[in-house]
């Protein structure tokens, strides 16, 4: 049996299956992002659900696209835990990246490759190998344009005073805006960037409001100016994205792309659908 993860911060999509690419089962767990979890929490999350632990000894690979993983030292972090919780499987951990890349690009294309979800990064793929300029520091000094990006801003425009009179008593209404609540979630509980990363639907609900509207657009204009813009390649190739900000928000990023002269390529929410493709006829 092999496992396929696509983890995020917020939340890890897992689909089990078997020799000839049949779906065995399908399940979701919190994300498993091991910059900000601990290895007892990583083993927690997987106990938690049924499939995951009442499978472990079945497993033969671990194919593991994950946010957190950009380094070695993570993804050795993270390959530990699982080698003793699947101790029959192969087990391979990836940065998110390659499950973007394998999802939307057919095999042997060149394309530029971005997620914007809970976190974001780009990528150049050149049809074998993956090419990375930008090392992600994370969410507090880096991942412009993404969920918890969005949600950062939208306090500080709530809490400032910034956000219009009858956006804030929306935003009210839908959100614990006690600073204590707000202050326990940031610095007291796991995946604080998953947290900031909740208030980006308030964001996409009211995105044609004209305080949205101007956060929405100076966040992809840093987006294309320090990730797209640093490959050469961007402009020759398309631009694909994963990720729930792309999706939701594909309009207004297709308007910047093109603005700079780029072209967008493939939109997916997740990539996991893809990855059992790949996976299948990659035995």
């Amino acid at each position: 049996m092999k496992l396929l993860v696509d983890s995020g911060s917020t939340k890890a999509d897992w689909i089990a299956i078997d020799d000839n690419g049949k779906v065995v089962f399908t399940t979701q767990s919190l994300g498993l992002n091991p910059e900000v979890l601990t290895k007892e929490e990583v083993v927690e999350r997987l106990n938690d659900r049924f499939d995951i632990s009442h499978n472990k000894n079945n497993v033969t690979h671990l194919y593991f696209y994950g946010a957190g993983c950009g380094t070695d030292r993570m993804k050795n972090y993270l390959a530990d835990v699982f080698t003793k919780y699947f101790p029959k499987a192969y087990i391979s951990v990836q940065e998110d990246t390659y499950a973007a890349v394998y999802a939307t690009t057919p095999k042997g294309e060149k394309a530029v490759v971005c997620i914007l979800g809970t976190g974001s990064n780009c990528s150049y793929f050149d049809g074998n190998v993956l090419h990375q300029k930008v090392q992600s520091l994370g969410y507090i000094a880096m991942d412009d344009c993404s969920g918890n990006r969005f949600g950062r801003y939208l306090l500080r425009g709530y809490f400032f005073n910034k956000m219009p009179s009858l956006l804030a008593k929306e935003f009210e209404k839908e959100y614990n805006v006690d600073p204590d609540f707000i202050k326990h979630n940031l610095y007291k509980e796991p995946n604080p960037n998953a947290y900031l990363a909740t208030f980006a639907k308030f964001l996409i609900k009211h995105k044609n409001s004209d305080f949205c509207q101007e956060l929405i657009h100076a966040e992809m204009e840093k987006f294309v100016e320090f990730y797209i813009l640093q490959y050469e390649e961007a402009k020759q190739y398309p631009i694909h994205f994963i990720g729930s900000i792309a999706f939701y928000l594909r309009d207004e990023l297709e308007a910047t792309l093109n603005k700079h002269g780029l072209k967008l390529g493939n939109v997916l929410r997740r990539p996991i659908d893809g990855l059992i493709q790949y996976h299948s006829f990659n035995k």
